[in-house]
């Protein structure tokens, strides 16, 4: 080979281990830039036993008085627990409700005596079925806002959330971890 050549590739070998080891940072912070918006986008709360994933409402027009409030929660002990109540600034009050359908008619009603969540298993609040119901509001939440309420387990204790607030159509979108 000759000293030309030699000296040729010598640089290029030093541009291409420079170019590895840029491209590896770069791809090792794309990585971890990842993993954190996974972390703020997961919208993840836990009390004891139980994992509340993403709460969140619609935005309301003006003058609604009421908003619905929207999560799943997962209960990773070995023994049910309850969702005993619900309290937030953002209304009066907070009640837990059911929607159903009976003999073809919607009926929705508020739960009594709290919402089991199983040992093991999870239970979804979602349009069409259980739901919180913030009562009263004293401002209407607005897409892209949060707004915080206590919910209130019978063994976990009492946890403060953030719900997310999306726009008036939407279902929980890419955020929706109900199913």
């Amino acid at each position: 080979m000759s000293h030309t050549f030699r000296a040729r590739l010598g640089r290029n070998s030093r541009f291409l281990r420079s170019f590895e080891e840029r491209l590896g940072v770069t791809v090792l912070l794309l990585a971890l830039l990842f993993v954190s918006a996974q972390a703020v986008f997961a919208h993840e709360f836990r009390v004891g036993d139980l994992e509340i994933v993403h709460p969140w409402s619609r935005a309301t027009p003006p003058g609604a008085k009421v908003a619905g409030g929207y999560f799943t929660v997962t209960n990773t002990g070995s023994s049910p627990d309850r969702l005993l109540s619900i309290s937030s600034d953002v209304s009066d009050r907070a009640e837990l409700h059911e929607m159903g359908v009976k003999d073809g008619v919607m009926t929705m009603r508020p739960v009594s005596g709290g919402l089991e969540v199983p040992a093991g298993g999870k239970v979804a609040l979602a349009s069409g079925g259980y739901h919180l119901m913030f009562i009263g509001l004293k401002r209407q939440p607005k897409q892209g806002e949060t707004f915080s309420a206590a919910l209130t387990f019978e063994k976990a204790g009492t946890v403060t959330v953030e719900f997310a607030v999306e726009g008036m159509g939407e279902t929980g979108g890419m955020h929706d971890h109900a199913n």
